[in-house]
Protein backbone atom coordinates (compact mmCIF):
# COMPACT_ATOMS: atom_id res chain seq x y z
CA UNK A 1 0.00 0.00 0.00
CA UNK A 2 1.78 3.65 -0.95
CA UNK A 3 1.92 6.30 1.55
CA UNK A 4 -0.52 9.43 0.67
CA UNK A 5 1.05 12.58 1.42
CA UNK A 6 -0.56 13.32 4.45
CA UNK A 7 1.48 10.46 5.82
CA UNK A 8 4.38 12.86 5.07
CA UNK A 9 3.13 15.71 6.74
CA UNK A 10 2.02 13.49 9.49
CA UNK A 11 5.41 11.99 10.10
CA UNK A 12 7.60 15.52 9.68
CA UNK A 13 5.49 16.76 13.30
CA UNK A 14 6.06 13.60 14.72
CA UNK A 15 9.46 12.87 14.32
CA UNK A 16 10.37 17.03 15.18
CA UNK A 17 11.39 17.35 11.18
CA UNK A 18 10.46 21.50 12.24
CA UNK A 19 13.05 21.56 14.75
CA UNK A 20 15.79 20.68 12.79
CA UNK A 21 18.19 23.58 11.21
CA UNK A 22 19.54 21.59 8.46
CA UNK A 23 16.46 20.06 6.94
CA UNK A 24 14.58 23.44 6.64
CA UNK A 25 15.99 22.95 3.02
CA UNK A 26 13.42 19.46 2.99
CA UNK A 27 10.54 21.40 4.93
CA UNK A 28 10.76 24.80 2.31
CA UNK A 29 10.01 21.69 -0.22
CA UNK A 30 7.64 19.41 1.44
CA UNK A 31 5.50 21.98 3.12
CA UNK A 32 3.72 23.36 -0.24
CA UNK A 33 3.26 19.82 -1.24
CA UNK A 34 1.59 19.08 2.05
CA UNK A 35 -0.16 22.14 1.55
CA UNK A 36 -1.83 21.05 -1.87
CA UNK A 37 -2.42 18.02 -0.50
CA UNK A 38 -3.93 19.09 2.03
CA UNK A 39 -6.55 21.41 -0.59
CA UNK A 40 -7.14 18.86 -2.62
CA UNK A 41 -10.47 17.98 -0.80
CA UNK A 42 -13.61 19.80 -1.61
CA UNK A 43 -17.17 19.94 -1.20
CA UNK A 44 -17.41 16.50 -3.00
CA UNK A 45 -14.61 14.99 -1.74
CA UNK A 46 -10.89 14.33 -3.50
CA UNK A 47 -11.04 14.25 -7.26
CA UNK A 48 -8.37 11.87 -7.45
CA UNK A 49 -7.63 8.31 -6.95
CA UNK A 50 -9.14 5.14 -8.35
CA UNK A 51 -11.58 4.41 -5.74
CA UNK A 52 -13.09 7.73 -5.29
CA UNK A 53 -16.17 6.40 -7.32
CA UNK A 54 -16.41 2.90 -5.52
CA UNK A 55 -20.11 2.16 -5.49
CA UNK A 56 -21.86 2.43 -2.05
CA UNK A 57 -23.04 -0.52 -0.82
CA UNK A 58 -24.06 0.96 1.97
CA UNK A 59 -26.22 3.85 1.19
CA UNK A 60 -29.68 3.08 2.60
CA UNK A 61 -28.21 2.97 6.21
CA UNK A 62 -26.08 5.79 6.00
CA UNK A 63 -28.32 8.13 4.42
CA UNK A 64 -31.05 7.10 7.27
CA UNK A 65 -28.22 7.88 9.96
CA UNK A 66 -28.11 11.05 8.30
CA UNK A 67 -31.62 11.80 7.96
CA UNK A 68 -32.35 11.00 11.47
CA UNK A 69 -29.81 14.13 12.74
CA UNK A 70 -30.80 16.26 9.74
CA UNK A 71 -34.98 15.99 10.15
CA UNK A 72 -36.43 18.50 12.04
CA UNK A 73 -38.75 15.51 13.10
CA UNK A 74 -37.79 12.46 11.46
CA UNK A 75 -41.41 10.45 12.41
CA UNK A 76 -43.92 9.77 10.29
CA UNK A 77 -42.38 10.76 6.84
CA UNK A 78 -44.39 10.42 4.18
CA UNK A 79 -44.38 9.69 0.70
CA UNK A 80 -40.47 8.84 1.00
CA UNK A 81 -39.32 7.02 -1.80
CA UNK A 82 -35.16 6.15 -2.74
CA UNK A 83 -33.60 5.80 -6.43
CA UNK A 84 -30.61 3.38 -6.78
CA UNK A 85 -27.32 4.78 -6.86
CA UNK A 86 -26.22 5.99 -9.93
CA UNK A 87 -23.09 7.90 -11.50
CA UNK A 88 -23.47 11.46 -12.72
CA UNK A 89 -21.82 14.38 -12.90
CA UNK A 90 -21.93 16.65 -10.05
CA UNK A 91 -20.67 20.62 -10.05
CA UNK A 92 -18.35 18.78 -13.22
CA UNK A 93 -16.95 15.94 -11.04
CA UNK A 94 -18.35 12.24 -11.33
CA UNK A 95 -20.35 11.07 -8.15
CA UNK A 96 -22.37 8.50 -6.93
CA UNK A 97 -25.60 10.09 -5.98
CA UNK A 98 -28.81 8.88 -4.59
CA UNK A 99 -32.00 10.37 -5.80
CA UNK A 100 -34.29 11.02 -2.85
CA UNK A 101 -38.14 12.63 -2.44
CA UNK A 102 -39.86 12.69 1.38
CA UNK A 103 -42.33 14.73 2.75
CA UNK A 104 -41.52 15.48 6.76
CA UNK A 105 -42.46 17.77 9.31
CA UNK A 106 -41.29 21.25 10.05
CA UNK A 107 -40.44 22.41 13.93
CA UNK A 108 -44.37 23.15 14.36
CA UNK A 109 -45.14 19.33 13.16
CA UNK A 110 -46.72 20.92 9.60
CA UNK A 111 -45.68 18.99 6.72
CA UNK A 112 -43.95 20.49 4.03
CA UNK A 113 -44.48 19.13 0.91
CA UNK A 114 -42.10 16.90 -1.11
CA UNK A 115 -39.09 17.75 -1.32
CA UNK A 116 -36.66 15.83 -4.03
CA UNK A 117 -33.06 15.94 -2.32
CA UNK A 118 -29.70 14.26 -3.86
CA UNK A 119 -27.38 12.17 -1.86
CA UNK A 120 -23.90 12.16 -2.68
CA UNK A 121 -21.53 9.86 -2.10
CA UNK A 122 -17.68 9.36 -1.92
CA UNK A 123 -15.63 6.55 -2.01
CA UNK A 124 -18.46 4.29 -1.30
CA UNK A 125 -19.50 6.73 1.58
CA UNK A 126 -21.97 9.02 2.38
CA UNK A 127 -21.07 12.69 1.90
CA UNK A 128 -23.67 15.16 1.96
CA UNK A 129 -27.43 15.92 0.88
CA UNK A 130 -28.30 18.77 -1.26
CA UNK A 131 -31.46 19.85 -2.78
CA UNK A 132 -31.93 18.61 -6.14
CA UNK A 133 -31.90 20.61 -9.41
CA UNK A 134 -31.35 20.58 -12.31
CA UNK A 135 -31.66 17.05 -14.50
CA UNK A 136 -29.41 14.80 -11.97
CA UNK A 137 -32.80 12.61 -11.17
CA UNK A 138 -34.55 13.25 -14.37
CA UNK A 139 -35.73 9.94 -15.33
CA UNK A 140 -34.47 8.37 -12.31
CA UNK A 141 -36.76 5.26 -11.03
CA UNK A 142 -38.02 5.80 -7.51
CA UNK A 143 -38.85 2.95 -5.25
CA UNK A 144 -40.78 3.12 -1.56
CA UNK A 145 -38.60 3.67 1.03
CA UNK A 146 -40.43 2.24 4.13
CA UNK A 147 -37.03 2.70 6.89
CA UNK A 148 -37.00 6.64 6.28
CA UNK A 149 -41.53 6.37 7.01
CA UNK A 150 -40.54 4.28 10.05
CA UNK A 151 -37.69 6.34 11.82
CA UNK A 152 -38.41 7.55 15.39
CA UNK A 153 -36.72 9.90 17.48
Amino acid sequence: MTRGPECLCNDMIRFGLFACHWRRALLATAFPFCLVACGTVGPFGSSEGPDVNVYPDNYRAELLAFLHTYLNDPTNVREAQIAEPVLRQVKSTDRYVVCLKYDAKNNDGRYMGVKETIAIYVRGRFNQLIDANGDICKGATYRPFPELAALKR
